[in-house]
């Protein structure tokens, strides 16, 4: 692009003495860092290419945004760091068709995972044709970490409304049911016994599915009613146990067998029992129903400066990498009797206990998920945001 000045200056060059043509040579590299020192100030990342779609300019921000240094960009096809666009047809555009190819939003992942919005404008050229392109980029991910918070919160609120209606609906009902079913049980002691027999099957089985029921407007109010942590001094080692007991009937049917490794050092930090109970008992229960063949459970118990980490590894079939990202979303469930309420709860209070949930998982390799209870020195309320076998009975240190 050329500036009236520049125009002035070839205008007059065959007129200007030595020393007034590098006084105006000097102005115009005065410009020319002048404009530069702006463009590398801008937040958006610009980058010029020429008719080719080779790269002449880049500013800072470009160069951050899509990780590459000028010096080595320089004469670059741009396509080699903004792929997925038709440069070639973009470049032979005119203005007017121009906006209907060019303005769009791009993931990258490189040098960091971004979202960037992005635009081209041609340079045109002396016979109206163009002579190369601005590309204009704009870093636009913390906006859809917004966008994805909002319909987080969205979606909670209609859980909301939904788990109050259901236990609303559903609660009075199921009590009913619980007291005329003892009703039932009563009455049978009266009958004959291969009578009696077959009617308490069928009634062990109308218990069961009362109890399921009842379990799963359990899980809604803890879901939409989540109660604050009352902190007080646990052992993390003796809560585990607590909860692998528990389960131990459920553990051995499934033919599971749990290891269990944790330092001499009894463990004990401030936290909610309770809660940290109902976190464990989620994990491992997932964990168990993820190898319904039976399989290998360890668990481990480590600490450091910062955090007394718990991590729990399975054998089954892992967690499918579409899945991996929608875990802890209210509803989502692999399993067809599942809520999908079990992991959101435990985000939930880890989240209020200031720690840390990771989850590693590969396909027919397993998964672990690791949660990361801060020491009470280091605890910081996150806002919104030497091994042992088992035996298939139970659990032994």
């Amino acid at each position: 692009m050329k500036s009236a000045f520049l125009d002035k200056l070839i205008e007059r060059l065959d007129r200007l003495d030595p020393g007034s043509l590098q006084s105006q040579f000097l102005r115009l590299a005065q410009e020319k860092g002048f404009l530069e020192t702006v463009f590398h100030a801008f937040r958006e990342g610009v980058i010029v290419v020429n008719e080719k779609g080779r790269i002449s300019y880049a500013n800072t921000a470009a160069q951050k945004l899509l990780g590459f240094s000028m010096d080595a960009a320089a004469g670059q096809p741009i396509e080699r760091y903004l792929r997925e666009v038709e440069w070639d047809r973009v470049l032979a555009l005119d203005e007017r068709e121009w906006s209907k190819l060019v303005t769009r939003e791009i993931e990258v992942s490189y040098p960091e995972h971004r979202f960037l919005d992005f635009y081209v404008v041609p340079l045109p050229g002396r016979a109206a044709e163009p002579e190369g392109a601005v590309i204009i980029l704009r870093d636009i991910t913390r906006e859809r970490e917004q966008e994805a918070k909002t319909i987080e919160s969205e979606r909670l609120n209609a859980l909301t409304l939904l788990a109050a209606g259901v236990a609303h609906e559903i609660g009075n009902p199921l009590n009913s049911l619980n007291i005329h079913l003892q009703l039932i049980e009563r009455e049978l002691a009266d009958l004959p016994a291969d009578k009696e027999q077959s009617l308490r099957e069928l009634l062990d089985v109308s218990r069961r599915e009362v109890s399921r029921l009842d379990q799963i407007i359990s899980q809604f109010l803890r879901a939409i009613r989540p109660s604050l942590p009352t902190f007080e001094k646990a052992s993390v080692s003796a809560l585990l146990k607590e909860t692998l007991e528990f389960l131990k009937h459920e553990i051995r049917d499934r033919d599971v067998l749990v290891e269990v490794s944790e330092p001499e050092e009894n463990l004990s930090i401030l936290l909610d029992p309770n809660q940290i109970k109902q976190v464990f008992f989620n994990i491992i229960r997932n964990a168990i129903q993820a190898m319904p063949d039976g399989g290998l459970l360890k668990i481990a118990v480590t600490d450091s400066d910062r955090y007394v980490a718990v991590s729990f590894r399975d054998t089954g079939p892992g967690i499918a990498p579409e899945d991996l990202g929608r875990i802890f979303e209210p509803y989502h469930s692999s399993k067809a009797e599942g809520s999908g309420l079990g992991l959101m709860i435990v985000q939930r209070i880890i989240r209020e206990h200031g720690g840390q949930i990771e989850v590693h998982s590969e396909p027919r390799k397993g998964t672990t998920f690791t949660i990361f209870l801060p020491r009470d020195e280091h605890r910081v309320r996150l806002l919104k945001a030497h091994k042992a076998r088992a035996t298939s009975a139970g659990v032994k240190e």
